[in-house]
């Protein structure tokens, strides 16, 4: 059995970094389906999900992570292509999947206690970014 849902919101891009596991755990507890398997799928190619503790200073060194990873200001290829500026966006999004599954008991995810589920939206501009959330028993 499973059920599908979208998440959808707005975020601000450039590394912005959004907690969705309360809206995760909403979704599971208007389903039957006590416990199972959520999969969830960023629409897009410049954002991924991960799972962070998500609190300020880690917030922070995670945005700095990807700045040296991936410098914002370097010239990129892609841009040779499209002739826009968010090549290190892409480039970011690849070193996170664009998918993540969680399992799930008793109607909420079985997380760790610091575990929080994150998009993180790496594109140059603010975007509405859609998340497919797909629950398997």
């Amino acid at each position: 059995m499973s059920e599908t849902q979208t998440i959808k919101l707005d975020t601000k891009g450039n590394t912005d970094i959004i907690d969705i596991t309360d809206e995760i755990n909403q979704i599971l507890n208007t389903f039957q389906i006590e416990s199972g398997i959520v999969n969830l799928f960023v629409v897009g190619s410049t954002a991924g999900l991960t799972m962070i503790e998500y609190e300020p200073g880690l917030v922070r060194d995670t945005k700095e992570l990807f700045q040296r990873i991936a410098p914002r200001e370097k010239d990129y290829w892609h841009h040779e292509k499209w002739h826009d500026d968010n090549g290190s966006a892409h480039v970011r999004a690849t070193l996170l999947k664009p998918d993540i599954t969680v399992p799930f008991s008793n109607k909420k995810l079985s997380l760790g206690t610091w575990q929080q589920v994150t998009l993180i939206d790496f594109d140059t501009r603010p975007r509405r970014r859609e998340i497919i959330v797909t629950i398997i028993s």
